[in-house]
């Protein structure tokens, strides 16, 4: 493993300030498990993030495929994965509650292969319609991918609701859409094509074949074998039935104020830039310089931080 020698992580304290505020007793296993391997593999990486990311010069054309398996649960630094896992916190609460733990932990596993698999197809796809080599070279890391695709499946089983992307009422089936343009407007060094995969990969599993595929190859674990009703917490923890189940509005109203989960990130990267604003000038100004005064580290790194998906 190689573990991280940095600074003061501002976005891991208050990640787990997030996480210690809802409780741990109230976070599902599948959704507890993933958040704390991510931040596992965030201060031990498994490898260098260049060499875990995906692209299609790496994974692809050098057969290089553990990528595809490392880099969901790789972050390009702690305030990406802050984004990400409060973004699971709040998705995983409500699906996994609603699908129950052994089909979202499937949903999870799946959905982290194909949306790399996708990924790359988009990216293999580009080089051909805009001869241009160089999106060979984009490497993504990051949960963001899978976290669209759960979007998906999300708006898919409460639909009619409204969601607010950047003050404005967006209908749920077309929420993804417009938080994919509103999170790159706002965060321009995210990978577009990454989290465009996780779309896709959402459309297969409520539009597609994915779920039915899903379903062969799983006999025996189906959604519909755990109905809502099935799981439940409390502040005893994960207990089966009963008297009260732990619903995502609680922890909306109990822990964020209220705000959805976009006002929440939208919130959060504001005060990413403003710190970045504070403290990272002098990296902005060695990664995203004049490129002719760039050694190949450097621009490596560059492209890893800014296609961080």
């Amino acid at each position: 493993m190689y573990s991280r020698r940095r600074g003061v992580n501002l976005g891991l304290f208050l990640l787990l300030s997030q996480i210690i505020q809802v409780g741990f007793d109230n976070i599902p296993p599948a959704t507890l498990i993933t958040m704390a391997l991510n931040i596992y593999l965030f201060l031990s990486p498994v490898k260098p993030l260049l060499n875990v990311c995906t692209s299609v010069h790496e994974t692809w054309d050098r057969q290089d495929w553990s990528r595809l398996f490392y880099s969901p649960f790789h972050h390009a630094d702690d305030w990406h994965l802050y984004f990400n896992m409060v973004s699971m916190l709040y998705k995983g609460i409500k699906l996994e509650q609603r699908l129950g733990t052994r089909w979202f932990a499937y949903i999870l596993s799946v959905f982290s292969l194909i949306t790399g698999v996708v990924y790359l197809a988009l990216e293999m796809l580009l080089v051909e319609l805009m001869k241009d080599h160089s999106y060979k070279l984009q490497c993504a890391v990051g949960f963001s991918g899978v976290l669209f695709a759960l979007k998906v499946v999300n708006n898919y089983y409460n639909p009619g609701d409204i969601t607010y992307v950047l003050g404005f009422p967006v209908q749920s089936q077309y929420a993804c859409w417009a938080e994919l343009i509103a999170i790159h407007l706002i965060a321009p060094g995210s990978s577009f094509v990454g989290h465009l995969s996780g779309i896709l990969v959402g459309l297969l599993y409520t539009k597609g074949p994915l779920k039915n595929l899903m379903e062969v190859c799983a006999e025996g674990v189906s959604p519909s074998n755990y109905p809502r009703q099935q799981t439940r917490f409390s502040n005893q923890g994960y207990s089966g039935y009963n008297e009260f189940s732990y619903d995502a509005s609680d922890y909306m109203t109990n822990y964020t104020g209220g705000m959805t989960e976009e006002e929440q990130l939208e919130e959060a990267i504001r005060a990413s830039l403003n710190d970045y604003g504070a403290h990272g000038n002098h990296r902005r100004s060695n990664t995203f310089g004049n490129p002719g005064r760039l050694s190949e580290e450097e621009m490596r790194q560059r492209r890893i931080y800014r296609f961080a998906r």
